[in-house]
């Protein structure tokens, strides 16, 4: 791995790092080390990269902003991607915008908004990057990014880059075709807006932040959202119904502020967290019958 590692230094493509431990790398504050970390500071790096990568079968992960993700304690194997600086970048002409992987959608919703363009108020104190949000068809108050994304920019486990249409992400709730027919990472996408009133989106914007934190644990480290909404139902209630807020292993808790947050209360591991889930899973399916699915993705070593 070190041969790997120097090798990517050499080319000068950003940040590479051994043994970077991945706590640092995601917003629950939980995870193992990466045997290679990289942070591409462009495109055009990341190809580079991803050549050298694949030319030594060496496996590789990308990452965003570790918002909706649970990295395992014994870590990641190979080389973790983490689109962040060198990819965040923002281009608007008229409605249309186009946002680089690793761009904030937080940020990204506020400065869109500051120009009197409709379409992202939902994402008001949604973490994550723009990457993940497409990846996942992230979404609130019902919308989401089906509603808005043009087309994205992929990259495929063979390292090749491709623009896909918003029929060809195949979107559904919570899911997009690259979690499953043909995985791969958003790099950027394109966004088609609407022009609206400026003060009127800025505050609908502002009002979903603050029922964001007026509802959810933004005091303590967590992965967002553990389980998809078994629809009809919603995840929190039965999880609530269930009598399991505030239900703890080790240093992680569901939130007594909403059930479906797992918070980490400072010493968690990715194990209690796991433990937390299976419980919840095993609880809900003997009391209601219904069979919960996780919405954070969870990698890494078992």
């Amino acid at each position: 791995m070190k041969d790997l590692a120097d090798k990517l230094r050499e080319m000068n493509i950003g940040p590479v790092k051994e043994n970077e431990p991945l706590a640092n790398h995601t917003s629950i504050k939980i995870g193992g080390p990466a045997d290679i970390f990289i942070e591409p500071s462009s495109i055009e790096n990341l190809q580079k990269a991803m050549e050298t990568i694949l030319a030594t079968n060496v496996k590789w992960t990308v990452i965003g902003r570790g918002s909706n993700l649970l990295v395992t304690d014994k870590g990641i194997e190979g080389v973790v991607i983490k689109l962040g600086a060198g990819l965040d970048d923002l281009k608007i002409e008229g409605t249309r915008v186009t946002a680089g992987g690793g761009l904030s959608l937080v940020n990204f919703a506020i400065t869109i908004s500051r120009k009197g363009l409709s379409g992202l108020e939902f994402a008001g104190g949604i973490p994550g990057s723009i990457g993940g949000a497409v990846y996942m068809n992230a979404g609130a108050h019902g919308s989401d990014i089906s509603r808005i994304l043009e087309k994205a920019y992929v990259l495929f486990e063979d390292g090749t880059l491709e623009w896909l249409t918003n029929e060809e992400m195949k979107f559904s709730y919570r899911t997009s075709v690259l979690q499953s027919e043909r995985p791969g990472i958003v790099v950027a996408a394109v966004f088609q807006l609407k022009e609206g009133d400026r003060e009127k989106i800025v505050s609908e914007l502002q009002k979903n932040k603050d029922y964001r934190k007026e509802t959810q644990p933004y005091n303590y480290p967590s992965c967002g959202s553990v389980f998809r909404n078994p629809l009809p139902h919603y995840a929190g209630n039965l999880i609530e119904k269930s009598g399991l807020k505030g239900h703890r292993i080790g240093g992680a808790q569901i939130s007594g502020l909403h059930g479906n947050f797992i918070i980490n209360t400072g010493n968690a591991t990715a194990e209690d967290v796991l433990a937390i889930i299976q419980h919840v899973k095993d609880t809900i399916l003997a009391k209601d019958g219904v069979e919960m699915e996780t919405e954070v993705e969870i990698i890494g070593r078992k």
